[in-house]
């Protein structure tokens, strides 16, 4: 029976603003390592059928659950690891973790399978990734005979931030190599004394939102304690229709879908209920070093530390100064007779909070969509599938941007009702097409693009096409545009 890793990565990351964008959320950031989160999750199991050989596990490719906005940058992510997808399933509007994890049961369940499916968030860090492996191991063999198995967290501290899991007695299984326990109860964040109480007790765990468990069990628990949201997602997957990589739900169907966690939905009602019908829900206890990085102090923790227990990215320098995260992505950073502060600097904006407020960034990140501003959604440079662009330059009626075209990509064939644009070439070799014309551009050499002109971009050869683009109009948004062609089946409201 196969191994068949899930791994959600539909979280838009706020909480590590302004690293973390909406469009470019923390699962996509190399923050523990020169990998991203995302690539590490899909490498975190390499090995684990050579390490495990009695078990049995034969692995296959991930299912990856992403959000729609998301699905270029999952596609590229896999690819510079040359690593596939078995199928990646767009979420066009979020809906949380349950429906999440039916779509990708429904998908492991096709022609016929019932792998064992390990269901894993794309933006948790796990430093002993053997010990993880090994817990994964043993999770794998309770769940093949039909239990729902989640892991626990052993805790390092008393933590207000996490739920918890209470741990009953012992589950035994055959082959399993570390403990195991009968599912108890979970509990919700608690207070610092109630929290200290539960570290005291040795009874209770981290919830840490990683579950193994057969495709079949998870269907037909759904079903039973959450037939609205089976119901919805059954039709939104039968709706789907293959789009490259991707496979597309059914927008409306997906959107009549009630949103709830896996937690809510089926591991807290499975856990209380005292009948006999359902499968057993058992905790397998973890200790690996294991953090879901959801605040910069968390990122502080798990980060390598100096002497005077300062971590330090990028172009940092500090002066008897303690205890601090400093991160810079565009210019130098100095840091003098400071302690326990979160600064972190980008092309557009800086962050500074101390540690203990580390949570209230959202507070932060909730004026800005208040506010409608760019800072919430976008970073300076913008991700495309074709490649990049980033604003350089902006003022009234004009902005000015740099394009990175891959070799062998393409802009989408365009129009702007608003705007004419200036294509002045850096490096690399650009096809313009304007209208009914069709010609190359090198190094220095520049075009005009009128209003109202249909036009594309393309590169043609084989090293990356760099070009400054100046707009001039009377407006600039990037919804003024018209799309007449595209190879990667992009919808009007998505620039370029």
């Amino acid at each position: 029976m196969p191994l068949q890793p899930v791994i959600l990565s539909g979280g838009s990351g706020t909480r590590l603003w302004p690293l973390s964008r909406e469009a470019y959320p923390k699962q996509f950031l190399p923050l523990t390592s020169d990998h991203t989160m995302l690539q590490e999750t899909v490498r975190r199991l390499d090995g684990l059928d050579a390490e495990h050989p009695r078990q049995g596990i034969g692995q296959i490719a991930p299912i990856v659950v992403c959000n729609e906005a998301h699905r270029f940058l999952v596609a590229e992510q896999l690819r510079l690891m040359d690593r596939r997808a078995a199928e990646i399933i767009l979420e066009p509007k979020g809906r949380n973790t349950a429906p999440a994890l039916t779509l990708a049961a429904l998908a492991a369940t096709r022609g016929g399978a019932d792998p064992v499916l390990l269901v894993m968030p794309a933006d948790h860090t796990i430093r002993n990734e053997a010990g993880f492996r090994s817990a994964v191991a043993d999770a794998y063999l309770i769940a093949r005979e039909g239990a729902v198995v989640t892991f626990g967290i052993v805790p390092s501290k008393a933590e207000t931030g996490y739920g918890y899991i209470r741990q009953g007695d012992r589950y035994e299984t055959e082959g399993v190599a570390g403990r195991a326990y009968l599912l108890n109860g979970f509990v919700e964040k608690p207070d610092g004394e109630t929290a200290e109480g539960y570290l005291a007790s040795g009874q209770y765990l981290w919830n840490s939102g990683i579950f193994v468990l057969k495709a079949s069990v998870w269907l037909g628990l759904i079903e039973r304690f959450r037939a609205d949201i089976a119901r919805a997602v059954v039709a939104a997957f039968d709706g789907a229709r293959d789009d490259g990589d991707f496979r597309r739900l059914d927008v409306d169907r997906f959107a009549a879908c009630p949103s709830d966690s896996i937690d809510y939905a089926v591991m807290e009602p499975l856990a209380g209920d005292s009948s006999a019908e359902g499968p057993p829900a058992v905790v397998v206890p973890l200790d690996v070093g294991w953090s879901d990085v959801g605040a910069w102090s968390a990122l502080w923790e798990v980060r390598e530390q100096d002497a005077a227990g300062n971590v330090l990215d990028g172009d940092a320098f500090v002066h008897d100064a303690r205890d601090n995260l400093l991160i810079a992505r565009h210019r130098m950073l100095a840091a003098i007779g400071v302690e326990n502060l979160i600064v972190v600097e980008t092309p557009d904006a800086v962050l500074v909070a101390t540690k203990e407020r580390a949570q209230d960034v959202k507070a932060v990140t909730q004026f800005l969509q208040r506010e409608q501003r760019n800072e919430y959604r976008h970073h300076q440079r913008v991700h495309r599938p074709w490649g990049s662009y980033e604003s350089i330059g902006q003022g009234p009626r004009y902005q000015v941007k740099r394009l990175i075209v891959k070799p062998g990509e393409s802009l989408s064939l365009q129009m702007h009702h608003h705007r004419a644009e200036h294509w002045i070439v850096v490096s690399g070799t650009a096809r313009v097409t304007c209208d009914e014309r069709s010609f190359l551009l090198t190094e220095n050499q520049s075009t005009y693009i009128p209003v109202g002109s249909s036009h594309r971009l393309e590169n043609p050869g084989t090293i990356v096409l760099e070009l400054i683009e100046v707009q001039s109009g009377t407006y600039l948004g990037e919804d003024d545009i018209v799309r007449f062609e595209d190879r990667y089946n992009r919808g009007a409201t998505e620039a370029h």
